[in-house]
């Protein structure tokens, strides 16, 4: 049972929600940034690959287990973009000029299928053991409109299937359990922690 886990990320946010998860199971949450550990370039192909590289790289470094993500939104009609690129797709990390980038190539392709999804993929890697993978994902479509101010990156043009609001219009709980992040940690906690 893990008693202690760096979260390969410098995002407050994502750390927040491990503790928030982690913390009552007993096990002791690091972030990156508490350890000075660097970024870790996400050169992989896939979500998989990245998540990998990141939770191989700073197990390493730290001596201890670390669980990395990669996620990112696939569209349909764009072959799959943004993909793994999806938090490098517009400049400087605007989504506000991302979403802009993306109803436009959606206008532009000329198909009417906005069909979408969200993919995760969560890396557990414990010194001298194989690194463990644990994935989530949530079908949808992207919207032309933005609604919502909750939530992040995609998802005021993002509607998960079978629901006629974006995520951005959902609470964050009703958003936890829909979502591909959230799919994702519920198989690591099942796997790791019976949870």
């Amino acid at each position: 049972m893990l008693k202690e886990l760096v979260i390969a990320s410098h995002n407050q946010g994502k750390i927040n929600e491990f503790k928030q998860m982690l913390e009552p199971l007993g096990v002791k949450i690091y972030s990156a940034s508490e350890l000075n550990l660097p970024d870790v370039e996400e050169t992989g192909t896939t979500f998989k690959e990245n998540a990998a590289l990141k939770a191989e790289a700073l197990s390493q470094i730290s001596g201890k287990p670390c669980l990395a993500d990669d996620s990112g939104l696939c569209v349909d009609a764009l072959g799959g973009r943004p993909g793994v690129y999806s938090a490098r797709y517009a400049p400087n990390r605007d989504f506000d000029k991302a979403m802009i980038m993306l109803i436009n190539e959606l206008k532009d392709s000329g198909s009417d299928d906005w069909s979408a999804h969200f993919s995760c993929v969560l890396a557990l890697k414990e010194p001298d053991r194989p690194t463990r993978f644990y994935e989530g994902k949530v079908e949808g479509r992207i919207t032309a409109d933005r609604k919502g101010s909750n939530g992040f990156g995609f998802d005021p043009v993002f509607i998960p299937q079978g629901y006629e609001r974006t995520f951005a219009e959902m609470s964050s709980e009703e958003k936890q359990n829909l979502s591909h992040r959230g799919k994702a940690v519920a198989a690591f906690l099942q796997k790791e922690f019976n949870a």
